[in-house]
């Protein structure tokens, strides 16, 4: 434990003033909104590094961050392991809203009466059945019931933590925000409300306008504004300033106070997407066979209809053996979760060291499930078990991962470790009818194909996992994650249509994710593609869009 004067940013990091002080904040509640890429995230495991090595967050109350994707939480949660170790991590629970829905309806179910009664053994379903069968919907205002009508409940979960952070809050749903004001309103525990007012991803979703106003008279919390983004290097945050002079004057810097001419940008322009495809192919190939750029760190973004605008890009990249992930989530098997599980322990069981595949898994298995320490050695401990039995299976010759049955045997043992709950947990989708086993079945025969071969497993899966392969993808889907070189394809006015103060969002998100190098594509003509019912041939350069560029090149 250290002073408070004491403490720094963790692994000697920058914090720009007002995140310094959100990390430091002792007495308030936060409001804290910040663009993309201003490190909202390392905001929160910094913050998380103070209170538990200042004693702030004191022995034993813990600490509960709330995200609204699994890969989210799990990210937040790594990174705080990162900043302060495993042993004041593993007092740092990072949930979903379902997943803390669910641990609450679990702990207290017999609060339930009546219609809302249920069963020990009660499962998530696509329909409600008394007593049996709760929907992923009904997870959050059941929640919501337990914790306002029980006195037990709620001083359990006020006792328990100190500290609450919540994660992209511009997202929060009604019930959602009303479970958050049940459990630790007009109470000493701090909340952190984190998010990007400019970016609500999800009104489709309910999503409440004004929650930060919202929130703020509720909790009186003391609002405060990120906009640097971090991230990237200098040359590359003078053009993300330039843009930011248009979208927020008051927030945008001088370039003075952004010295130094690390990054790269370039725009490249090309008379077809043809020669386009085979321009980036070859970069691509270059960055990993000439730099050492990892194929993960490479990212290429489009506004829109990714699958078609990428069509003669992947069959270049296929032509030349550059591995690539397509996230496509309407083509791509593995953007599903449960495949992206499965081909991780595959990775693990077959592959001599996959780091990332390992921690992954460990977070979902051990780290993310909030147990305390005596449970989670004894958590860690049975799976590293079941990892071991498997691989000496493979080892010993008794099982073959490229014969279809004993892969399914595999899988099905690893989904039955994992656990049917964790598994639905993973994506809403999931408690709907047969969705879940559709995809399952789908991913063993992905893998079955890549490995009937026989040629080295963990090469075989790459392209599949992500983790060596190129990522192609929209910009909405990047969002919140980083590259060193980001593509942005298409920068022509016939891509970028719609609104422009949204469109103009979109672009900012997009060349923010870029750390080292960003290039920028145009295209005089683009050939319609299979599939594509509405296409300009003929194409313009989007000149404001191009033009945030050209002074930084």
């Amino acid at each position: 434990m250290i002073r408070v004067d004491h403490w720094s940013p963790a692994d000697g990091l920058s914090l720009e003033p007002n995140a310094l002080a959100a990390a430091k904040e002792m007495d308030r509640n936060l409001a804290l909104t910040a663009g993309p890429g201003a490190g909202k995230t390392e905001m929160l495991a910094q913050r998380a590094d103070f209170l538990l090595r200042t004693g702030e967050c004191r022995y034993p109350k813990r600490i509960l961050a709330i995200s609204f994707k699994v890969d989210a939480s799990q990210n937040l949660k790594a990174r705080v392991r990162k900043r302060c170790g495993s042993e004041l991590a593993a007092r740092f629970d990072s949930h979903t809203f379902h997943a803390l829905a669910k641990r609450i309806i679990d702990r207290f179910r017999p609060v339930l009466t009546g219609h809302d009664a249920l069963d020990p053994d009660y499962s998530i379903g696509k329909h409600r059945v008394q007593r049996r069968t709760i929907t992923f919907d009904d997870m959050v205002p059941l929640a919501v019931k337990i914790v306002e009508s029980s006195q037990i409940a709620r001083n359990a979960i006020r006792q328990t933590y100190s500290h609450v952070f919540l994660d992209e809050f511009q997202d929060c749903t009604n019930s959602q925000y009303e479970l958050i004001k049940a459990c630790f309103q007009d109470t000493t525990v701090r909340l952190t409300a984190v998010g990007d007012t400019k970016q609500r991803i999800m009104g489709w979703a309910g999503a409440l306008e004004g929650i930060f106003r919202s929130y703020a008279g509720d909790f009186d919390a003391l609002p405060l504004n990120l906009y640097q983004n971090f991230r990237s290097e200098p040359r590359l945050r003078r053009m993300q300033n330039a843009m930011v002079h248009v979208m927020d004057p008051p927030a945008a810097l001088d370039d003075v106070d952004l010295p130094g001419d690390e990054g790269e940008i370039e725009i490249l322009r090309f008379d077809n997407d043809d020669d386009e495809a085979e321009a980036l192919t070859d970069s691509v190939r270059g960055w990993i066979e000439n730099e050492g750029v990892n194929p993960s760190e490479i990212a290429v973004l489009v506004c829109k209809q990714q699958n078609l605008y990428c069509q003669k890009l992947r069959a270049a990249l296929d032509a030349k053996g550059v591995p690539y992930r397509d996230e496509d989530s309407t083509q791509n098997l593995a953007s599903e979760p449960v495949a992206n599980l499965i081909v991780d322990f595959l990775l693990v069981a077959a592959g001599q060291r996959q780091p990332g595949p390992f921690q992954r898994l460990l977070d979902l298995m051990v780290f993310g499930r909030g147990l305390d320490q005596e449970h989670e050695y004894s958590a860690r401990s049975r799976w590293n078990r079941f990892i071991a039995a498997v691989k000496q299976r493979l080892t010993a010759e008794q099982a073959d991962l490229a014969d279809i049955d004993d892969l399914r045997t595999i899988v099905g043992e690893l989904l039955d470790i994992v656990g049917r709950d964790a598994v639905v947990g993973l994506s809403s989708e999931y408690a709907q009818g047969d969705y879940l086993q559709q995809q399952i079945d789908a991913t063993i025969d992905r893998a079955h194909s890549l490995l009937a071969d026989g040629d080295d497993s963990a090469k075989a899966l790459a392209s599949f996992s992500g983790d060596r392969a190129v990522r192609i993808m929209s910009i909405h889907k990047s969002k919140g994650l980083e590259f060193d070189t980001v593509v942005v394809l298409g920068v022509e006015s016939q891509t970028f249509w719609g609104d422009q103060d949204a469109e103009r969002s979109a672009f900012f998100v997009g060349i923010s994710r870029a750390k080292r190098r960003l290039y920028l594509t145009v295209c005089q003509e683009r050939e319609q593609p299979e599939g594509a019912r509405y296409w300009k041939v003929a194409r313009t350069e989007h000149e404001e869009f191009v033009g945030y560029a050209t002074p930084y090149l």
